[in-house]
């Protein structure tokens, strides 16, 4: 099994042994026939991933990496807040007619700020900031703007990247106030470790470790006979993913400069029940 796997299913375990359930509290998200969604939940999950070790995509179903990858490079690279500039329709119950989901995700990190170096927007910074003081230990984004929550149709939940270099490594700390772990449990993991790859390569240096910090790591009611059969079925290694080494500037990269190479995984899990 992948390393990725092992931390899946010990999650999984943990939640649904020692998690604490929702059920008859004061929730938001509801299900389409307007019924409360609960959860089982665990606060404040920590996960490791060394991507020296391998690239940390599960194996139990098949987690979508290309689709994963386009999704960050739409935050990340595009600074995009419109799901006509994304490649899939995972945006879309949360999009205006216009295609916006207000000024969320992308728009966050496109935002230029005043620093005593020049302008900058987030993402722009962290470039700046590896290429010129690799070692500070400020590096960092944060897309959970207060000012703004009114007019993002969705707040983050993914919301901040710490980077930190150690040595010849990159490393990484993703916090994440909520996570879904069946709709979006390999998911976040996958394209930030994507990220944190093209970011180290560009940078000049190795892709170290991501930590992944979820502070509310739930599993939705409904989802969970889900789960349990999940986290029951056969596993294999890690795929082997790597990057096109001869891109230097992280706004040339594409999904088509990742390749993927033996990735077998048990069947996909289709139609998984939504909770808005």
């Amino acid at each position: 099994m992948s390393k990725a796997d092992e931390i899946f299913i010990n999650m999984c375990n943990d939640i649904l042994t020692n998690g604490v359930s929702t059920e008859g509290e004061k929730v938001r998200p509801k299900w389409d026939d307007g019924t409360f969604a609960y959860t089982i939940k665990k606060f404040g999950v920590v996960n490791r991933y060394n991507l020296q070790e391998e690239f940390p995509a599960i194996t139990l179903r098949k987690t979508y990496i290309k689709s994963a990858i386009d999704e960050i490079l739409w935050i990340w690279q595009k600074k995009s807040n419109n799901i006509n500039d994304l490649n899939s329709s995972i945006w879309d119950e949360w999009a205006d007619e216009s295609g916006s989901i207000g000024k969320a995700y992308g728009y966050q990190l496109g935002v230029k700020h005043k620093y005593k170096e020049g302008e900058f927007d987030q993402v722009d910074r962290v470039l700046f900031d590896l290429k010129e003081n690799p070692y500070s230990r400020r590096i960092m984004t944060n897309i959970y703007v207060h000012q703004d929550l009114h007019e993002m149709n969705l707040y983050p939940c993914a919301y901040s990247m710490t980077f930190n270099v150690t040595g010849d490594k990159l490393n990484a700390i993703l916090n994440q106030r909520s996570q879904d772990v069946l709709a979006a449990g390999n998911w976040n993991v996958v394209q930030y470790a994507a990220l944190l790859m093209m970011i180290a390569q560009v940078s000049g240096f190795k892709p170290g470790e991501l930590v992944h910090v979820i502070s509310d790591c739930h599993i939705y009611d409904k989802h969970i006979p889900i789960v349990k059969e999940l986290i029951q079925r056969e596993t294999y290694p890690a795929p082997k993913v790597t990057l096109n080494p001869d891109v230097k500037n992280f706004y040339d990269f594409k999904v088509e400069d990742f390749t993927i190479e033996d990735y077998v995984t048990g069947p996909q899990i289709k139609n998984i029940p939504i909770a808005v």
